[in-house]
């Protein structure tokens, strides 16, 4: 039967569920302090598996760490325990005094000796309990009460004692209750330091996170105990972690050596470098080419210690005999610049004359552009002048400079103008042409038409948009009238007979020329352009033996020929091929606006590449771009010269 404070009326159930709860808790207790040894036994093992001495020492300094964390973890449960203190023998204990007692032990906070007293003290106060209960239990039988009916009245002390009890257990219970809540936030904490302690592991960095190593191991300890069925694990991954740690330093350490080793070939082929500069007389060259040592010096990184210092003083001893050097340098250089102030101002008169310049032919104009970028060249090999003469000097000559390209441009502008005139005119041969197509009066108007093509020729280009399009009016027009003339007159075919009679025996002279005569040819082939047309069912053959013709003459004419008349008959016979085909006349027409627009598009870069090169200041970086653009000039104008020879060439054939 269970009182209403919840205390059974048998004092042996109330002892029964208390040791129940006891033993429970000291199994929890025990299993923790069983792993402690398997533990302690991993950490001496794992010190003496690192790598490297000086890892072994920090590392069998930390595991020491660990081990003592450990065994205060497992001990700090029970450390105001005290098993070896003798109790009181409460067998000698009356009622009262087992209540003073039991009331004193309800407010300890050393739930384990509390255990002890309880275990020595219940079953006494529980015999005298039981005794009463005899005699209160014989007494109501005596004055005629059933057993059945018969309930122990408690006094005051039985009152008391059961209180104290009971607040004994409840504080008991919930010690052990908040000592789990608390082992599972240690196993929360514990699982973040790992978490911490793996991302540093696995970082790149490691040499860097020792301080942090260590201060994670004094988390660790501080902690206190986890719940028993995860300490081993936490154990065994915090282990884990830290050899791993040791090992990737061990390396680290191993690595660096080897990169101070590659350092010091490095800073030693630097000062092999900085001893033949200090052997150069050009001081300029010495001194800038040194600022690029020191900066390499500077990044390259740390040598061993032994061979910094020795490996700097050979450094500095190379760079103090080019300091020095300088210095004597310095005390000539003002008389030099001072020099070449009047070299420069002699420059500048000579510049004078080309902002007078004028011309309507682009030839002229690049004539002039090549002569004033050979005077900058002649300017800027002069050398330096006095700072404080600089400026003004130098607004001088780029002024000038500047001024006859800003001439130039707007020559471009009014060449642009005039291409508009130009395509005006055109459109005037266009409209003729129109008129004319419909004529039946074939000589005189054929005579017409080939008055207004030479015209043509005779006009200069027309603006770019629109160069096809009107070439391609023109030529439709003309055409229109000689396929009427050819198809409308008897006579006609006869002359066309004629003239593929006469192009057939060209083609027989040009097939028996001798290898290398070129003079021949040439004639021949004007010979063969003034020829008018042939059958309408000969003209391909007949193109394509006089561009078979050209070709003979060209394989065996190869060991005779110099290279630029190689390069003439090949185009030659280009040329041909493109005679030999359909729409003979607006292919040619395209090969000579293909050439114009390539030399256009050449003079256009030459003209930029020279003037992006005023701005360079005077560096290495400059002077190497510098010598590129004046490579890419020079290759430009070659090509230039090549494509004016291969226009004239079409000129002549069309």
């Amino acid at each position: 039967m269970i009182d209403e404070k919840g205390t059974s009326e048998n004092p042996q159930e109330n002892n029964s569920e208390m040791d129940k709860e006891k033993e429970n808790v000291e199994t929890t207790s025990g299993n923790q302090s069983e792993n402690s040894s398997p533990e302690e036994l991993e950490v001496e093992n794992s010190a003496s598996e690192s790598k490297g001495e000086e890892a072994k020492e920090e590392k069998s300094s930390q595991d020491k760490n660990i081990e003592s964390s450990n065994d205060e973890s497992v001990q700090d449960e029970d450390s105001d325990d005290n098993d070896d203190e003798e109790l009181p023998d409460y067998s000698a204990f009356n009622k009262e005094q087992l209540v003073e007692a039991i009331k004193e032990i309800s407010k300890s906070d050393n739930f384990k000796k509390s255990d002890r007293v309880i275990n020595e003290l219940k079953p006494v106060f529980d015999e005298i309990y039981e005794a009463e209960r005899k005699l209160a239990l014989e007494k109501f039988l005596e004055e005629g009460g059933e057993e059945a009916d018969f309930a122990m009245k408690h006094d005051e002390l039985n009152e008391r004692f059961d209180a104290n009890f009971q607040l004994y257990r409840d504080r008991r219970k919930k010690h052990y209750k908040e000592l789990e809540h608390q082992k599972d936030a240690n196993f929360k904490t514990k699982v973040e330091i790992l978490d911490r302690l793996r991302a540093l592991v696995d970082g790149e960095e490691t040499i860097t996170g020792l301080n942090v190593i260590k201060e994670i191991q004094k988390e660790w300890k501080a902690v206190g105990p986890v719940p028993g069925n995860q300490s081993k694990t936490l154990w065994a991954n915090y282990n884990a972690l830290l050899d791993r740690y040791y090992d990737q330093r061990s390396i680290l350490f191993e690595l660096k050596e080897l990169d101070r080793k590659k350092n010091l070939e490095a800073k030693t082929e630097l000062c092999v470098k900085a001893e033949e500069l200090s052997k150069s007389e050009d001081v300029p060259y010495a001194i800038k080419h040194l600022n690029d040592l020191h900066e390499e010096y500077k990044h390259i990184g740390p040598v061993p210690k032994e061979e910094q210092e020795p490996l700097w003083q050979r450094f500095k001893a190379a760079s103090d005999a080019i300091y020095e050097k300088r210095k004597e340098f310095v005390k000539n250089l003002k008389e030099l610049q001072t020099e070449n102030i009047d070299k420069k101002k002699e420059i500048i008169e000579r510049l004078k004359p080309y902002l007078e310049f004028d011309s309507d032919r682009i030839k002229d104009w690049n004539s002039k552009t090549k002569e004033i970028l050979a005077i900058q060249k002649e300017w800027e090999a002069t050398g330096q002048v006095p700072k404080e003469n600089a400026k003004e000097i130098n607004k001088d000559f780029w002024s000038s400079f500047k001024q006859f390209f800003a001439n130039k441009h707007e020559f471009f502008k009014r060449l642009d103008s005039m291409r508009e005139e130009n395509l005006k005119k055109k459109q005037e041969f266009v409209e003729k042409a129109r008129q004319l197509s419909e004529s039946t009066e074939w000589n005189k108007t054929a005579d017409q038409l080939k008055g207004l093509q030479r015209q043509w020729k005779e006009v200069g280009p027309v603006p770019e948009k629109f160069r096809e399009s009107i070439y391609k009016e023109f030529k439709t027009a003309c055409d229109k009238f000689f396929e009427n003339k050819r198809a409308g007159t008897k006579d006609a075919q006869k002359e066309f007979e004629e003239n593929l009679k006469a192009k057939e025996d060209i083609i027989s002279q040009i097939n028996g020329l001798e290898p290398g005569d070129l003079e021949q040819l040439e004639a021949y082939e004007q010979a063969y352009g003034k020829i008018g047309f042939v059958p309408k069912e000969a003209i391909q053959k007949v193109k394509e033996d006089f561009s078979n013709a050209i070709q003979n003459f060209i394989d065996k004419s190869e060991d005779v020929l110099n290279d630029e008349q190689k390069e003439k008959i090949k185009l030659m016979a280009q040329l041909t091929k493109i005679m030999a085909g359909p729409n003979a006349d607006r292919k040619l027409n395209q090969k000579e606006h293909s050439i114009r627009k390539k030399m256009g598009d050449l003079q256009n870069d030459i003209i930029t590449w020279k003037n992006n090169m005023e701005f360079f200041a005077s560096s290495k970086t400059a002077d190497k771009l510098k010598k590129e653009f004046e490579e890419k000039i020079e290759d430009a104008e070659k090509e230039i010269s090549l494509l004016k020879k291969q226009l004239r060439i079409v000129r002549s054939i069309d």
